[in-house]
């Protein structure tokens, strides 16, 4: 089997990594990888799928994912990438979003036994004594050393700056990675190309407190051509659930992708070969293009996830293989006025 971060490179998943010859030995045998996803809705959106992506390569080569489900640090708020404080959330409002995405989170990977687990890391973090933990774990980060990094330093140049609560979003995060190596053997955390810093934090406290080797992994930051963030539209974020973006309007988001991205995402979000496009006949022009593209990103429903060719990311996230069946439907739906689209 080959080794998964060679995929990751060739898929273009990989922005940086920690230690990246020690990293490529470290995965030629199963670890244990993770990767956080902060409740602060009750549904994922569309750019989750890069790293939803990366934990299905990693299951399917042989490693063990670990999702988290932030319900300890949503309470706080993740300051990377923000020009301004978060709303601060109620508890209830991050345990019932956490359920939520506990649920959205299993459609993708198989939490059978000895396979993909789910933590929340309310369970850990909740229950840690403040004073206790300024001395356990306080004491071997350097302040100097936080303001450097990118999330930090972005928030100090605003006007509205960066709170104290959300300056402990970096012990905590780092905390979460030691927990995970200490209780569950995790040597790998992956993110976003904003979670450098507090990925960072964490293989450092790890060490420093007797850990062994640890890596880190970063994504880029996904746009499109035109600059705009994956994801993200004119009216919002694309949902991964139904109930926030119908399945047409998600189905219609991926159409409308410029040609330039098609070959781009068609690596990051199916399991089609490493160069899709030279494997097919010259692509039409234009919008049939996109509509020929995007039926693969989405079409195997779940029961066949371990054999099918492409994730379930339309069919399972978000409703798409009710909305548009195999055969020609889903180019009858494209292609009609709104008026002659038949019904779902």
């Amino acid at each position: 089997m080959r080794n998964v971060l060679e995929i990751f490179r060739e898929r273009g998943f990989v922005e940086r990594t920690t230690d990246d010859e020690g990293l490529q030995e470290a995965l030629e045998a199963p670890i244990a990888c993770y990767i956080g996803f902060d409740p602060t809705a009750p549904s994922l959106h569309a750019g989750s799928l890069e790293p939803i992506m990366s934990l299905m390569h990693m299951q399917r080569c042989g490693h063990r994912p670990i999702v988290l489900v932030g319900g300890g640090t949503g309470l706080v708020g993740d300051p990377s990438g923000k020009t301004e404080m978060r709303r601060v959330m109620t508890g209830r409002e991050v345990e019932e979003n956490a359920a939520a995405l506990k649920s959205q989170l299993a459609r993708y990977l198989d939490f059978g036994e000895g396979k993909a687990h789910l933590v929340n890391n309310a369970d850990w973090l909740c229950e840690l004594k403040y004073i206790e933990f300024l001395r356990d774990v306080g004491r071997h980060f350097s302040v100097n050393r936080m303001l450097t990094a990118e999330s930090y330093r972005q928030r100090l140049e605003q006007e509205s700056g960066l709170n104290f609560i959300e300056f402990n979003y970096m012990l905590l995060q780092a905390y979460d990675f030691w927990h995970l190596y200490k209780h569950h053997g995790c040597t790998l955390q992956m993110g976003g190309a904003d979670q450098w810093g507090n990925i960072c934090a964490g293989i450092d406290l790890t060490r420093r407190l007797g850990g062994g080797a640890v890596y880190g992994i970063t994504f880029p930051l996904l746009t499109t051509r035109s600059g705009a963030k994956m994801g993200k539209t004119a009216r919002g974020a694309v949902w991964l659930d139904p109930e926030r973006t119908s399945p047409y309007d998600f189905y219609q988001y991926w159409i409308n992708t410029e040609d330039e991205d098609v070959e781009r995402f068609l690596a990051l979000f199916t399991f089609l070969p490493e160069s899709p496009t030279a494997r097919r006949p010259r692509p039409r022009p234009g919008k049939q293009r996109r509509v020929s593209s995007v039926p693969e990103i989405g079409q195997a429903p779940p029961q066949n996830r371990g054999r099918a060719r492409f994730p379930p990311v339309t069919s399972s996230s978000n409703g798409c293989r009710r909305a548009f069946r195999p055969g020609n439907f889903w180019r009858k739906w494209a292609f009609a006025r709104p008026a002659q689209r038949p019904a779902g």
